[in-house]
């Protein structure tokens, strides 16, 4: 029996260490003498009472106190125990009483940890990746290998190298309470496969493998820790169902096997007695007619499924003469030595049992490289242990699972954002969650959050007229638990509450259950339905994104759970080219090289660059960094948070009227190279009238840079009075300011004086005007795109790109949509409006005009001006709608003359390097920066976009330090950097 379990050891060293394989047949012996001669020399060493001491693994807590370690190193240093399993506690504390207890044994233990999902299972401030249910609703086992490979890698930096996982249990009962969502699901082919998928990434990387709860607790409605469950089949049905995964991981070489406390009459019919103490099931069908060789562990001795029946020591006893070789959790091991020495000593148990099974443990300790044993290294522990590609792993693995059960009328992904007015109510969490924030960043949503799960109906009653002007209702749940009997939290009112929404509006309810799949049983009248299976900041981001085609679905039910709702339920749904929100390592980028734009940012607030911004990073349609830094002023009352509304300046001359020029090009309804006196007439017979569109959009057209058309009516107190008063009329309609608001006419006076103002000197050679960067260019282009669209620019755009790209934030007048305290206020103006500029645009010819001109007056958040910016690097395609048929954004973003950086309305990287631009962005990037300390870049070639927004002219705009120090390119330098070459 230890030949063949050598054998099977050093094949899946073999298969771990992967370039071993090419080992010749005599270089093999040599390994497996090498093992061989280790154990017999430990074997050799140990005393009878210190091998007895190897069969128990005994349950530690790395935060509790100083008694318990105590306790624990008596147990290591006088009772020589093979293991230990740690229960609770955090990396750091778990590797320091590792290394301590791991000092006075005289042979190193193996360390267990139950890791079902990750170390989040037991440790604090550890990851939590996904429980078993989540992965059965996935189509490709490999993602659970995957998950397997970063358990074992995480466990292993902490001298972890067992791990009681998978689970192998076939859940088809409904009602399970200890089950449940710890399962695969109920097909035993798919537990089967996903389960040998996480065996192989467990024990491929150097952890051992314990498949439970043999024979099978999947269908039981009691809970081994509390009682006896009792499993009534026959072996005919167990072999087909129960014990099918089992037999299935056992030929795939799965070295450890945990026998589970349950009640099997068809295989031993004493009463009370649990699987783990029975002879006939461990070592008559295990052992012998299964003919498992592994390591076969018990589960906690202190579960009541055996401690109701027989006391501490007595129970460690019956387990080993049943068969069992770790005997775990033991409530008293100086007990137990002693009754099995006298079991032993009366002939009930032989001492060449006992050794074999020591041997047995040695040789998995020798597999788990423990004969030339390290201590835990706690350096630099933290961040080994939480690998940024585990978080690419953890999120794949929720994406995947997403499972859409009913979509009527393929409601879901949401399309068409600018006929669909959609409300969330979020059941079980309080206000600003995950869930609801991602749900923000596609569309305007009308948010309500109700925490308490069993809130009175009245509280539901509340919201109903609230959500009288939407169209779709999603109602996510939350914080739900896995308790069939407790109906897996969902309360009553929940229940009513979207019954009567169904029934009783006309309204489309979403329901999203954050939760066990088996609760959808309570929503099969439901016309909208998904499961997240369930709840935390990765699910709660990427169900919204599934609702808003960013992803799609591919998940399928594991379970059934309900006569509609069958196992194999679900509804794969397209993506619509929407914007992701991810992690930097699922795109080549590394999350710790991003994390210096935290100190260039912070750099900029303490030196009084800016008092906050945002930056956000997107690659390959990912939004991989989105952080808020500092606050609105420098009086620090209100922090930006990622919904703050910018004053983004020049941007508006990209993000607005260039928008609006693109689509006329795009409809062939204006030409490049054409005067623009061909569509504005009112330029024949000026200095303008040969006036190129093309030479417009670069910035060459002869135009002044500025014109400070505030000052002429500021002139005298009579010129004032005549553009200006303090109420607002159907004379002075144009509101500057509130409480200043300029005549009706202002546009036509700008426009006059604009036509009317001298050109530059033309070039040397005669050869038109030389680039010369102008506001004057976007008074030409607006009035341009009004004329051609007959419609003002601000309508044309909320119409045909802002709403329908679901652009909550982006707008020209905030004031009329946004709470005041949502926008960062610019400069504190005491030369012409005499007022802080707060929620109007700080651009005083765009002021004039009542906010909203092509140069300036556009507000946003950094992720609107992301959605917009990734339709234009995707030349049109967003959201299921193509805003343009033709290579328009491409052709306008490339450089059009050799001595000007500039595209067409789009500026570039300067050619001879020192521009706004990092000198790592390739020339095909394209963009803008904006006057209050805004910017944002589209690097085509690598997928990229960068935005930087800021309020730098808060109070004063003579504050150029964010130049000064060169804060935004230093970012957009670190973006570069950030991205993993490729191999």
């Amino acid at each position: 029996m230890l030949k063949s379990f050598s054998l099977g050891v050093l094949l899946l060293v073999f298969l771990a260490m992967g370039p071993l394989m090419s080992l010749k047949p005599s270089d093999q012996v040599v390994v497996d003498l090498k093992e061989k001669t280790w154990v017999d020399s430990v074997m050799l060493s140990l005393s009878p009472e210190q091998r007895i001491g190897q069969l128990f693994m005994v349950a530690a807590y790395s935060n509790k106190d100083e008694k318990h370690f105590r306790e624990l190193d008596t147990l290591v240093g006088r009772y020589g125990i093979g293991g230990i399993m740690f229960m609770q506690g955090g990396p750091v504390r778990q590797a320091k009483l590792t290394n301590r207890l791991q000092r006075q044994t005289k042979v190193p233990m193996l360390v267990a940890m139950d890791a079902e999902w990750g170390l989040g299972m037991r440790l604090d401030s550890s990851m939590h990746f996904a429980r078993q249910m989540t992965l059965g609703a996935m189509s490709d086992d490999n993602y659970v290998y995957l998950m397997g490979r970063e358990i074992a890698l995480k466990l292993k930096r902490l001298g972890v190298n067992v791990s009681f996982s998978p689970v192998l249990d076939v859940n088809v009962n409904a009602a399970n309470p200890v089950i449940g969502n710890r399962s695969f699901g109920e097909s035993k082919e798919e537990v089967s496969r996903r389960g040998i998928a996480y065996i192989k990434g467990l024990q491929d990387h150097g952890v051992m493998a314990v498949a439970k709860h043999f024979p099978g607790h999947g269908d039981t409605d009691t809970d081994s820790h509390l009682a006896l469950p009792l499993v009534p089949h026959d072996m005919k049905r167990l072999t087909e169902v129960e014990l099918y995964p089992f037999k299935k991981s056992f030929d795939a070489g799965v070295m450890g096997v945990m026998v589970a406390h349950l009640y099997l009459p068809a295989i031993d019919s004493t009463k009370n007695l649990a699987t783990t103490l029975s002879k006939p099931l461990v070592t008559g069908l295990l052992k012998e007619k299964m003919k498992y060789k592994g390591l076969v562990f018990t589960d906690a001795l202190n579960m009541k499924g055996v401690s109701k029946f027989y006391k501490p020591g007595e129970v460690d006893l019956r387990a080993l003469m049943a068969g069992n070789d770790v005997l775990l959790f033991s409530e008293d091991v100086p007990v137990a030595l002693a009754k099995i020495k006298a079991a032993i000593k009366a002939g009930l148990l032989t001492q060449e049992e006992i050794d074999q099974r020591v041997k047995k443990i040695l040789h998995a300790k020798y597999w788990a490289g423990l004969n030339n044993y390290k201590p835990v290294a706690l350096e630099n522990l933290h961040q080994e242990v939480d690998r940024p590609l585990s978080t690419v792993i953890q999120e794949q693995l929720y994406e995947r699972a997403v499972t859409v059960v009913q979509n009527k009328g393929n409601l879901l992904p949401f399309r068409n954002l600018d006929t669909l007015r959609i409300a969330s109510v979020a059941v079980g969490v309080t206000e600003n969650n995950k869930f609801q924030e991602t749900l923000g960043h596609y569309a305007p949503i009308n948010k309500f959050a109700i925490s308490d799960r069993f809130a009175h109906d009245s509280v539901f009653t509340a919201i109903i007229p609230k959500l009288q002007d939407n169209d779709v209702v999603v109602v996510s749940i939350h914080n739900m638990n896995s308790t069939p009997y407790k109906n897996f939290g969902i309360g009553l009112g929940t229940r009513a509450f979207i019954r009567y929404l169904q029934e009783r509006t006309d309204k489309k309810v979403v329901v999203a259950v954050m939760g066990n799949a088996y609760s959808l049983k309570f929503f099969e009248k439901n016309n909208w339905l998904v499961c997240g299976y369930e709840d935390n900041v990765v699910s709660q981001s990427l169900v919204p994104q599934v609702l808003f085609g960013a992803r799609p679905a591919k998940g399928k039910l594991p379970v059934t759970a309900s006569a509609q709702y069958k196992a194999g339920t679900g509804l794969e749904t397209p993506t619509l080219n929407r914007l992701k929100y991810g992690t930097p390592e699922s795109v080549g980028m590394d999350a710790k090289v991003l994390q210096q734009i935290d100190n260039i940012a912070l750099e900029a607030i303490a030196y009084a660059a800016t008092p906050g911004a945002q930056v956000l990073v997107v690659k390959d349609g990912t939004v991989v960094f989105n952080k808020a830094y500092g606050h609105h002023t420098y009086k620090e009352e209100r922090p930006v948070t990622q919904s703050t509304v910018y004053d983004v300046a020049s941007i508006t001359k990209v993000a607005a009227t260039l928008q609006a020029i693109m689509f006329l090009k795009d409809q062939d309804r204006l030409k490049l190279d054409e005067k623009v006196s061909a569509y504005l007439p009112e330029l024949k017979g000026t200095n303008k009238a040969d006036m190129m569109l093309r030479d417009v959009l670069t910035h060459q057209a002869g135009l002044q840079p500025v014109l400070p058309h505030w000052q002429k009516t500021l002139q005298t107190l009579q010129t004032k009075q005549l553009f200006y008063a303090s109420t607002q009329s159907d004379v002075y309609t144009n509101e500057v300011v509130p409480g200043f608001y300029s005549i009706k006419s202002m546009e036509d006076s700008l426009w006059s004086w604009t036509v009317r103002s001298k050109l530059l000197p033309r070039r040397k050679d005669g050869k038109g005007y030389p680039y010369k960067y102008s506001d004057l260019d976007f008074y030409v282009l607006k009035r341009v795109a009004e004329t051609l669209l007959n419609q003002p620019l601000d309508e044309f755009l909320d119409q045909n790109f802002y709403t329908p790209l679901g652009l909550s934030t982006m707008t020209y007048k905030p004031l009329l949509r946004h709470r005041q305290e949502m926008i960062a206020p610019t400069e504190d103006d005491r030369y012409f409006r005499q007022n802080l500029i707060w929620g109007s645009v700080h651009d005083q010819g765009a002021a004039m005009l009542g906010g909203v001109a092509g140069h300036a007056g556009l507000f946003s958040n950094a992720n609107d001006l992301a959605i917009l910016l990734q339709m234009n690097l995707q030349n049109g395609k967003y959201g299921g709608h193509q805003y343009f048929k033709s290579s328009v954004v491409t052709d306008f973003s490339l450089r059009q003359y050799s001595d000007n950086r500039r595209g067409l309305g789009w500026d570039k990287p300067d050619i001879e390097g020192g521009g706004p631009t990092s000198s790592l962005a390739p020339p095909s990037t394209f963009g803008h920066t904006g006057f209050t300390g805004t910017g944002a870049w589209v690097d085509p070639d690598n997928k990229l976009i960068y935005i930087f927004l800021s309020n730098r002219v808060y109070p004063d705009a003579e504050n150029n330090k964010l130049v000064k120090y060169n804060i935004r390119t230093r970012i957009h330098d670190v973006v570069y950097k950030a991205i993993i070459p490729k191999t």
